[in-house]
């Protein structure tokens, strides 16, 4: 994707954005805590989740 058409897509972005957090600005900040509650296990899976399973304690970059 080229320059010229990467702007009038981000302006799009932009304004569909705007947009949306007008109209829906209650009930994403309703949904906020439990977004972040819901982001706790998400993370440590994610995180957490690439440790060696087998026993080691070798760190994987040594």
């Amino acid at each position: 994707m080229d320059r010229r058409s990467k702007i009038p897509l981000a302006i799009f972005a932009i304004v569909a954005l705007f947009l949306f957090w007008g109209e829906h600005r209650g009930h994403l900040l309703d949904a906020l805590p439990w977004l972040i509650l819901l982001a706790c296990p998400l993370m440590h899976m994610f995180v957490h989740g690439h440790h060696n399973q087998n026993g080691s304690k070798r760190r994987p970059d040594q």
